[in-house]
C-alpha cells in the first residue's frame, strides 16, 4: 500500500506542475490567451449544438490541439531562450518551426469546425 500512496503523491505533484505551466502559459503568452478566449465560445457553441457525442469530441478536440501546440511552442521558446538572447540560426528554426506548428494546428481546427458545420447544415 506504500507503493500507491506514493504514486498519488507522484501524480498530484504532476498535476501541480501542470496547472502552475497552464497559468504561466496563460500569464506571459498573449497567443494562448487569445486562444483561450476564443476557445469558451466555442465551447459553448459547440455543446450547444453538436448533433452526436463524436461530432462534439472532434469539435472540441481540433480546440485542444491548438491549446497543446501552443504550449509546446511556448514551451520550445522559452527552452530557447534559455541558452542565450543572441541570435542564431538554429534557434531561430526552432522558434519559427513550432510558430509552423501552431500554425497547421489552427487550420486544422477552422477545417474540422467548418467541415462539421457544412455537415450539419445539409
Amino acid at each position: 500500500m506504500k507503493g500507491i500512496g506514493a504514486e498519488i503523491q507522484r501524480l498530484a505533484q504532476a498535476a501541480r506542475c501542470s496547472v502552475t505551466g497552464l497559468r504561466s502559459a496563460f500569464a506571459s503568452e498573449a497567443a494562448f490567451r487569445l486562444e483561450v478566449f476564443v476557445s469558451v465560445p466555442l465551447v459553448a457553441f459547440a455543446i450547444l449544438f453538436a448533433d452526436s457525442a463524436l461530432e462534439l469530441a472532434i469539435l472540441l478536440l481540433s480546440l485542444a490541439l491548438v491549446w497543446i501546440t501552443e504550449l509546446l511552442n511556448t514551451a520550445i521558446e522559452a527552452a530557447v531562450d534559455r541558452i542565450g538572447p543572441e541570435s542564431h540560426a538554429l534557434s531561430g528554426k526552432a522558434k519559427d518551426i513550432g510558430s509552423a506548428a501552431v500554425f497547421i494546428a489552427t487550420l486544422i481546427a477552422g477545417l474540422v469546425w467548418l467541415l462539421v458545420l457544412m455537415d450539419g447544415s445539409g
